[in-house]
């Protein structure tokens, strides 16, 4: 039975990714319903507000549903928010038995809906795939249990470490196919940022540019403590999606006024420089799930120091660049030793045109 529930479970996992980016802050859903050992229905979470996978798979199913067994990536809700109980639904539609991979870790739910199917004498099996549902929800995970986004930081550099030359010449030092890579890891996230010092040099539009198909631009975030962004930048002329400049108390209040003419939201987090923590506390509380940090050195070093980054994704082109004085990807003071160095763990590496993408999640030393 165990590896029959794993089976279906994986084909509502692959139905949840449909809507990969797409959901927020809602997690990804996918459910599917079986009955005689067939699937008959199935559905999965579109966006916030719409009805959910179990809704979707309900409706499609019908009198089908009763008596079947339900397979859903995550426990059945059990409030009402912008949707009813998903759970109340399930015991009216007559199904007999729910698999379940993942109990649903927001307060509002939190075993509530396990407790109302089993009221009503429906089987609930839960845990089934409950690794992978882990990591297929990892960023809703971080935002409903700490109210801050779950952050992926994203380095390109060559084969010697650097990141640009000792000229600053960055373009381009990955490839066209890692480059693409890129813009689809933009497509699913809820904002992008990077720092004062990035858009002085290449001005970027930090837009999704997708072949074949139209992407989602999220809001643009830039660290600009003294609020020096320039009026004529892409980021404030562009149109594209909204940007956020988040300056400290010492900027100049003039400057402040002129970037809010300019259509920026101008926010003000920290006394000498930007607070991160006071940063992902406000795009947290702005239901900012996902943050994808393309920052220079020292944005890098500053996510990285503070212990504020969940994933990172590492491009290494196959160039030797050289030169003492050529940028890396980590600025700041650094680590002091090897062994207080952050590590990857769970770490993938593949091939991505002629580029290498490492992908792994820091632990810190000794943790």
């Amino acid at each position: 039975m165990k590896e029959i529930d794993e089976s279906y479970m994986r084909e509502a996992l692959r139905m949840a990714a449909y809507a990969r980016g797409r959901t927020s802050p809602n997690p990804l859903v996918g459910a599917v319903i079986v009955r005689d050992d067939t699937i008959v229905a199935s559905g999965w979470h579109r966006a916030a507000g719409e009805p959910h996978a179990e809704i979707h798979a309900l409706r499609m199913a019908g009198e089908l549903a009763r008596g079947a067994t339900l397979y859903v990536t995550l426990e059945p809700c059990a409030h009402h928010g912008r949707t009813g109980p998903c759970a109340e639904a399930v015991i009216a539609a007559g199904i007999a038995r729910v698999v379940v991979a993942l109990s649903d870790p927001n307060p509002l739910v939190a075993g509530r809906g396990f407790s109302l199917l089993r009221a009503a004498g429906i089987e609930v099996v839960s845990g089934v795939c409950e690794a992978e549902a882990r990591r297929q929800n990892e960023v809703f995970l971080k935002w409903v249990t700490t109210k801050h986004p779950f952050v992926t930081l994203k380095t390109a550099m060559t084969l010697d470490g650097k990141i640009a030359s000792h000229t600053g010449a960055s373009q381009w030092i990955t490839g066209e196919a890692a480059r693409a890579r890129v813009h689809e890891c933009r497509d699913v996230q809820d904002a992008i940022l990077v720092g004062i010092g990035t858009v002085l040099a290449d001005d970027p539009s930090l837009t999704t540019r997708l072949e074949g198909r139209t992407g989602h631009n999220p809001p643009r975030i830039v660290l600009d403590s003294e609020a020096r962004t320039p009026i004529d930048a892409k980021l404030l002329t562009d149109g594209a999606a909204p940007t956020v400049i988040a300056v400290s108390e010492r900027a100049d209040h003039r400057r402040v006024n002129l970037l809010h003419a300019c259509g920026a939201e101008v926010v003000t987090l920290g006394a000498e420089r930007v607070d991160i923590g006071q940063l992902l506390d406000w795009l947290g509380a702005h239901e900012i799930s996902s943050l994808f940090v393309e920052g220079g050195a020292q944005v890098n070093w500053s996510f990285l120091a503070g212990g504020f980054v969940d994933k990172v994704h590492a491009f290494i082109a196959p160039m030797l660049m050289g030169g003492t004085a050529a940028p890396t990807p980590i600025g700041g003071t650094g680590f002091d030793s090897p062994q207080a160095a952050l590590r990857l763990t769970d770490m993938t590496v593949e091939q991505v045109g002629a580029d290498i993408l490492v992908t792994g999640y820091p632990r810190a030393a000794g943790g």
